[in-house]
């Protein structure tokens, strides 16, 4: 099954990867390591998952602004998402990803999106199949 889901565009680009999704906010600073791309933040939904290479969708972002740097060091080592989805972009997260040159789309119903999904992001077109 295929189906479009509209977006808005936060960092322009093109993606496509398995989808890695969270329920709850992500916080990068100190809730990703930069170094593996894995979830370190105790008791999160993700925690012990990688989000390297895969689409990660999630409602928005929480924590410190240093959370920008980070993505963008996540990107440096080869350990960054392929995309970013969000219900509601937070600044921290979209400077990231704009200086990560990440793919980020916003305004989103995150909630339509499963873990295992294939999603394709173009800019402000999103395609996800479910198999």
């Amino acid at each position: 099954m295929h189906f479009p889901v509209p977006a808005r565009i936060v960092r322009a680009g093109q993606a496509e990867g398995e989808a890695l999704v969270s329920p709850e906010p992500i916080g990068f600073l100190g809730g990703v390591d930069p170094d593996t791309g894995v979830v370190v933040e105790p008791g999160h939904p993700l925690e012990g998952e990688c989000v390297a290479g895969r689409v990660l969708v999630f409602p928005t972002g929480k924590g410190s602004t240093v959370g920008s740097y980070t993505l963008y060091r996540l990107a440096r080592n080869g350990a960054a998402p392929v995309a970013i989805v969000n219900a509601e972009a937070d600044p921290v997260v979209a400077v990231g990803a704009i200086i990560a040159g990440i793919p980020m789309v916003d305004q989103v119903e995150v909630a339509l999106i499963r873990t295992g999904d294939w999603v394709w992001v173009r800019d402000g077109e999103i395609e996800v199949r479910r198999t």
